[in-house]
């Protein structure tokens, strides 16, 4: 069995600094780490219970297959803030069939972000 001690996810931008500015200044994500010299230096952001590290660049597309799935505790305020910080949401939140809110938003490359949370009543917190 493999023991996993921390985890992280790594996405390679086409252009860092917009990124850096989207996940650290738009985004509000804390710094965890940072290494590297100059604009293609990485960043290693706090992501709830794991990381993002954006480092590195890619002249490819992204595939589409990634998306951040990151928690709140409200999402009416984190798209209000978002918002006020000039972030572009792509769809404000909405509690779907599956009792979850959803608030959906791309990152400069065009990875999903999905800002979630999870209502006090949802399965998820509790199970009766």
């Amino acid at each position: 069995m493999v023991q996993v001690l921390s985890s992280r996810v790594l996405v390679r931008p086409s252009d860092p600094a917009r990124s850096r500015a989207f996940y650290g200044e738009a985004l509000g994500l804390e710094i965890y780490r940072e290494f590297g010299t100059g604009p293609d230096r990485g960043t290693v952001y706090f992501l709830g219970g794991g990381f993002l590290e954006v480092s590195g660049r890619s002249a490819e597309p992204p595939t589409g297959t990634l998306q951040l799935w990151l928690q709140v505790a409200d999402a009416a305020a984190a798209h209000e803030e978002l918002v006020a910080r000039g972030v572009e949401v792509l769809r404000p939140p909405v509690r779907e069939p599956w009792g979850l809110i959803e608030m959906w938003l791309t990152d400069p490359d065009g990875h999903k972000v999905v800002i979630v949370e999870i209502p006090a009543d949802h399965p998820l917190r509790y199970r009766p």
